[in-house]
């Protein structure tokens, strides 16, 4: 399969193409109109939001969707200290979530002047995330974005969740801190979600995971319905993980690195993409890393997505060694200090410190317990 001359991408990677002169479809932005709607779309809805004063009959101008992650934490401190705005900050506890953003959680609660609602629901999310893993071989050729499915399932889950939660309680927006790359590729409009999430799971299980409510805000009127914001569509051209990072520890509100956040499924979001894809799961963010590289010079004077890659990178070698370890443990073979000591390899490789890469490098060669604990079928 050919292989796109400026990024890397195959020409059997889901929704990309690669034509008799060795580009891809993204790098030939085939896609930048349809991507270019979805911007104008959230611009318009977040200029909105920060111009509408306080509605003196409403307790909160906004539900916070805060993970505990880099990016809700740093734009939660400015919701409330720099923009004014009364936010209810919203976290579903989701049961695979990393115990680093735990306690990213637990400082916010201590420094930001912020109400805070814990919302969970083990049961029901698992039985999501069992109905992806475990569901027959998807079609080919598939569609953008395909290999990401479960974590895009997982996250629509508690982003419906939310949205119930919005809707009960008056609320008018949501805000949720996706990164300028994930902005131009999530959808917006809470009754297209709700659509989406019918069309993927069915009648009968979404109706069953959320108790049937979800038929209220296919039904409501326009007015009734929260409207989602993304608040780093404003810093798109200024968004750098780093100075982030670097900013929220000065201030005493992050005790972590971005790796170290990342959920208890990551080893199985890159089996998935690994098992039905042939690629890892970061493949597209590393491949526009690549892009900029090849188009700027360097990768470094603006990122778009929140995992930053070395300027120089062999995104081929890299991918090759994740996938030969990731699908040795799946299968149950191989050695596991051996495992333990090539993935902490591969992530150093791509500049995470020491103490990330061993900690992601144990969530890989624990996939097995984590898979069994979810009911996740292994082969």
């Amino acid at each position: 399969m050919t292989n796109c001359n400026v990024c890397s991408l195959s020409g059997d990677h889901p929704g990309i193409s690669v034509d008799a002169t060795g580009l891809c479809n993204l790098c030939r932005l085939d896609i930048a109109g349809d991507l270019l709607v979805n911007f104008r779309y959230t611009s318009g809805v977040f200029a909105e939001f920060q111009q509408a004063p306080p509605d003196p009959d409403a307790r909160y101008d906004c539900l916070f969707m805060y993970s505990g992650g880099k990016d809700s934490t740093y734009m939660l401190d400015k919701f409330v200290n720099e923009y004014g705005k009364r936010v209810l900050a919203y976290t579903f506890d989701v049961p695979f979530e990393s115990a680093h953003a735990a306690d990213n959680i637990r400082l916010a609660r201590e420094k930001i002047a912020a109400d805070f609602v814990l919302d969970a629901d083990d049961e029901n999310i698992k039985k999501v995330m069992r109905e992806v893993f475990n569901r027959p071989a998807p079609a080919k050729p598939g569609s953008y974005l395909d290999e990401k499915l479960p974590c895009a399932s997982c996250r629509t889950f508690f982003v419906l969740r939310a949205v119930l939660h919005a809707y009960r309680n008056g609320i008018p927006y949501i805000a949720m801190c996706a990164d300028p790359q994930q902005i131009l590729t999530m959808e917006s409009n809470v009754r297209e979600i709700v659509r989406g999430f019918y069309q993927r799971f069915g009648d009968r299980l979404t109706d069953e995971v959320f108790r049937g409510e979800l038929e209220r805000i296919l039904f409501a009127e326009d007015d009734e319905l929260p409207r989602i914001v993304f608040p780093f569509i404003a810093m798109r051209h200024d968004y750098d993980p780093d100075a982030i990072v670097a900013e929220l520890k000065a201030k005493g509100l992050y005790e972590s690195s971005p790796l170290e956040t990342h959920c208890t499924l990551f080893p199985l979001l890159n089996y998935y993409a690994f098992k039905h894809w042939n690629c890892m799961f970061y493949k597209l963010n590393a491949a526009s890393h690549a892009r900029a590289v090849r188009r700027n010079g360097t990768g470094t004077e603006r990122s778009t997505f929140s995992i930053k890659f070395p300027q120089v990178l062999d995104i081929t070698r890299v991918e090759e060694r994740l996938r030969k370890v990731t699908l040795e443990i799946a299968a149950g073979q191989g050695d596991r200090e051996q495992q333990l000591r090539e993935v902490t390899g591969i992530f150093r490789d791509l500049d995470a410190d020491e103490d990330a890469a061993r900690f992601v490098a144990t969530s890989f060669v624990d996939m097995p317990q984590v898979a069994a604990d979810v009911g996740i079928w292994l082969p």
